[in-house]
């Protein structure tokens, strides 16, 4: 499991000074892009590719707010994947990973750049590879 830290913008808070829920999904994104470039497999890497891969779903369990200033850390892994679909599990923490803030999974497809499925293991063999071996240690973790 893949840890990406942030510290939490005032421009991310609302009025009552809690960082606002929408703002979640961007920091699942941006630990997702971090975790895909640490592993070789980054998004620039994957639209070189002619390989795009949208979000099918987005789910958020709220635990504990954050503030401006608070860093949070986000906690990423890959949990499913067959070649056509991938599903990353979230676990956002503060205070060095004291206090859970929120729980969170994303789910993706791959796309052509023509917007056509494509089959991974077929089209891209070295990404498939790859995609299989990060699974694998998320499982034994």
């Amino acid at each position: 499991m893949t840890v990406y830290k942030r510290k939490i913008n005032y421009y991310e808070t609302d009025r009552m000074g809690v960082t606002h829920h929408s703002n979640y999904v961007r920091f699942m994104e941006e630990a997702r892009v971090d975790f895909l470039e640490r592993q070789g497999c980054s998004y620039a890497a994957l639209e070189e590719m002619g390989v795009i891969s949208p979000v099918l779903s987005v789910s958020c369990e709220y635990k504990e707010s954050t503030t401006f200033g608070d860093e949070l850390e986000v906690a990423v892994s890959l949990v499913e994947y067959n070649g056509v679909k991938m599903k990353f599990e979230y676990r956002m923490t503060k205070e060095n990973g004291t206090r859970q803030v929120a729980f969170a999974t994303s789910e993706h497809c791959f796309l052509s750049r023509e917007g056509r499925v494509l089959m991974v293991k077929r089209a891209y063999p070295e990404l498939h590879a790859a995609l299989g071996g990060l699974l694998e240690e998320a499982k034994s973790e």
